[in-house]
């Protein structure tokens, strides 16, 4: 049996928040700062799971039981505060609608920035460019600064580098569904075709038609572990029976 492209061993990220306690009159009417009282919470722990090469995986959950934050540590964006991930394949990240690009750049600039730190060569990156600005949309926009376009351009130019590149693990993230319908149909289509090349997608939505379409295994996270690990529509259906 190959050996799995991610394992991930008891893993777990915590995160602080400070909270101001509540004012006063005394307060109110003196000069003294108010004081910080830090709180700290588990996004989740003792999270386990390998990955073999090729599979599709949803992450499936309620908003901020960590998700997102799973796949930034796939991503290695993110550092947990306890277990290891080891992670033996490139990837492909498309978790942020800003990740990896920068606001003051072109969107050419942008374009060969993104595509360079993922190995890509100047030479390789010209012969695909039309081909990334024609997917994405954006003819008119290619020298105008990345900050400028709509938040649906945005995942249009990311979408199309990240989808080029040539890593073997896919991250997707619900950035997705800020896109227009028609857009949203040539991303799945590329998606089905990477998932025919035998590329590992990692899927996070609340869709479950997307879920379903592209995902044959699920991970449903809920209070603060990995509740279930199996087939993706007893996964959805897990998270849908607890929130019904």
């Amino acid at each position: 049996m190959a050996a799995p492209v991610i394992s991930v061993d008891d893993v777990g990220i915590q995160f602080k928040i400070n909270r101001r306690r509540q004012r006063s009159l005394k307060d109110l009417l003196g000069t003294k700062q108010l004081r910080e009282v830090p709180d700290e919470f588990w996004a989740f722990r003792h999270v386990s799971f390998d990955v073999a090469q090729g599979e599709s995986i949803g992450v499936v959950g309620r908003n901020g039981q960590g998700k997102s934050t799973l796949l930034k540590i796939v991503a290695e964006v993110m550092i947990p505060d306890e277990g290891t991930v080891d992670v033996r394949r490139g990837v492909a990240p498309l978790i942020e609608i800003t990740g990896g690009f920068v606001d003051d750049l072109s969107v050419r600039d942008n374009v060969y920035l993104a595509a360079g730190l993922h190995g890509k060569s100047h030479e390789q990156i010209d012969q695909e460019f039309d081909d990334i600005i024609a997917f994405a949309e954006v003819k008119d926009f290619v020298n105008t600064p990345y900050k400028h376009l709509s938040s649906g351009m945005k995942v249009r130019v990311a979408f199309s580098v990240v989808s080029r590149l040539d890593e073997p693990i896919m991250l997707v993230d619900e950035v997705l569904a800020v896109g227009d319908r028609g857009f949203r149909r040539k991303c799945y289509t590329r998606i089905e075709q990477m998932l025919d090349e035998g590329r590992t997608l990692f899927f996070v939505s609340h869709n479950d038609g997307d879920l379903k379409r592209f995902c044959k295994r699920g991970l449903y996270l809920d209070d603060h572990v990995l509740k279930f690990d199996g087939p993706i529509d007893e996964a959805y259906d897990r998270y849908t029976a607890d929130y019904s």
